[in-house]
């Protein structure tokens, strides 16, 4: 039996059954924010929107697919007159439902009303300290609507997350941010990178760059410590970690790592008008799979092309630095989003942990510059190039996705399970399962652990001790 907290969370049976357990649902394009990181460049309703019918409808196949949790999201999915219907229908069809909301105007009204209409989660996004939150949101009071939008949460029991989308503008308040989280008693905080699509394009100087990946993370790992110390989770989204000294920490929520992007495999997102996409961030225009007024979830789940891309993709896809790496066939180039939307095509993703620091012992960083705008449409993308210099920014190499070949046709073989890893205690890498000598640090893999084993026995060993003479004294 699975538990409330890990309705989303996958176990090998779901990629072997190719399970849709976790559903991302924009049941509204309507929004009352105007966020300059908004992919989906919400505002105003959708064209062609679903009606309840067409919406219980979409539930009751989820229901019978095997999801296990629906979120829903907009725009603002409070501002759709029917939320609290759907809500009512996910709750009664045995499937959790979570929310993530912008909370302006997000009141007591509509939150006990959710409540009582079987909502088990709500996430709400919170984008730095007063003064950078507001001006990201695009309104002057949001960070306070946020606040009282906890305030309220925490007075009706119900569960509450935080997201946080980290940009150039807050990265440097993330610890403040926690001193307020501590305060309010928050107990799950989700934390991404910006990713290059809609609104960000035009705002790309919001997006932290690769090769700060390294000084990012290790003021992270530090917040993150903290945060446990208080009962806090940090969550790394898909965008964050990839096979780095900290990804067994980042992950410790899921499979202890990064296990390739699940788009399609074990996840749906829904767009408002019905259209199916194996992850609500991802392109429209590339991956739509199907829309459900012209074709049942079912044949879509099971036979749109473009859902089924994770299923069966092998390292063939990929190119850059990510063609030769270690972690390829595990990793597959991270999140499929972060690398389409900056690329065109998936299958390269600077925005990696373990690539940042390999890079760095060779004197070498990447950067990624635009060279081409979106179009102004909803889930749309640019063009990016990456920038390869020495610690000094001479450039060495520039690589131009436009140049690049790749087939994107999944090779239909088996069907992708996860290979199963370990990690080194040498150097806190990850290796596949059976590796005897760390590619990483050169360590025998065993004798790493057992040193690792006799440590932690010390350690607790001398803490008993002066456990011991405290006591005496």
């Amino acid at each position: 039996m699975i538990d409330q907290v890990s309705q989303r969370y996958r176990i090998q049976d779901d990629y072997e059954q190719t399970k849709p357990v976790h559903v991302v649902w924009e049941i509204t394009l309507a929004c009352n924010l105007k966020c300059s990181h908004c992919g989906s460049r919400a505002g105003k309703v959708r064209p062609g929107e679903l009606t309840t019918e067409q919406c219980f409808d979409i539930i009751d196949k989820l229901q019978e697919l095997g999801t296990r949790e629906i979120t829903i999201i907009g725009g603002e999915a409070f501002l759709r007159k029917d939320w609290l219907e759907i809500i009512s229908r996910i709750n009664n069809a045995g499937i959790e439902c979570s929310m993530q909301t912008g909370a302006y105007n997000l009141n007591e009204k509509r939150i006990v009303a959710a409540k009582n209409a079987g909502i088990k989660n709500i996430g709400v996004s919170i984008d730095g300290l007063p003064d950078v939150h507001n001006k990201i949101r695009g309104r002057s009071d949001s960070y306070q609507h946020v606040m009282r939008c906890l305030e309220l949460l925490k007075k009706h029991t119900i569960v509450s997350s935080v997201n946080t989308v980290i940009t150039k503008t807050n990265q440097f308040q993330l610890e403040e941010l926690l001193d307020e989280f501590i305060e309010k008693g928050i107990k799950n905080w989700q934390i991404q990178l910006m990713v290059a699509m809609g609104n960000a394009v035009e705002n790309e100087h919001l997006i932290i760059q690769p090769y700060e990946l390294i000084d990012l993370y290790d003021r992270l790992i530090k917040v993150y410590k903290r945060a446990l110390s208080h009962n806090i989770i940090v969550q790394a989204g898909n965008n964050i970690g990839y096979y780095g000294p900290y990804e067994h920490i980042w992950r410790q929520g899921n499979d202890a790592y990064w296990t390739g992007c699940s788009a399609g495999h074990t996840t749906i997102g829904i767009e408002a008008d019905g259209v199916i996409k194996g992850c609500p961030s991802l392109p429209t225009s590339d991956y739509t799979g199907g829309n459900i007024k012209e074709m049942s979830l079912e044949d879509i789940w099971h036979h749109g092309e473009q859902m089924k891309f994770t299923r069966y993709r092998n390292e063939e896809e990929l190119w850059g630095n990510c063609k030769s790496c270690y972690y390829a066939s595990s990793c597959m180039a991270g999140c499929t989003w972060t690398s389409h939307v900056l690329f065109g095509k998936r299958g390269n993703n600077p925005y990696c942990h373990h690539r940042a620091l390999k890079l760095h012992k060779e004197g070498k960083k990447e950067r990624i510059r635009k060279i081409k705008e979106a179009d102004g449409v909803p889930f749309d993308y640019g063009l990016f190039e990456i920038i390869v210099e020495d610690f000094n920014g001479n450039v060495l190499e520039v690589q131009n996705p436009l140049e690049i070949q790749i087939s994107l046709v999944p090779q239909k073989k088996d069907l992708r399970v996860p290979m199963k890893m370990e990690i080194c205690r040498g150097c806190n890498h990850h290796v596949f399962e059976g590796t005897e000598t760390c590619p990483h640090c050169n360590e025998n893999i065993e004798e790493a652990k057992q040193e690792y084993e006799l440590n932690i026995i010390a350690a607790k060993k001398a803490y008993q001790n002066l456990l011991t003479l405290m006591e005496s004294k």
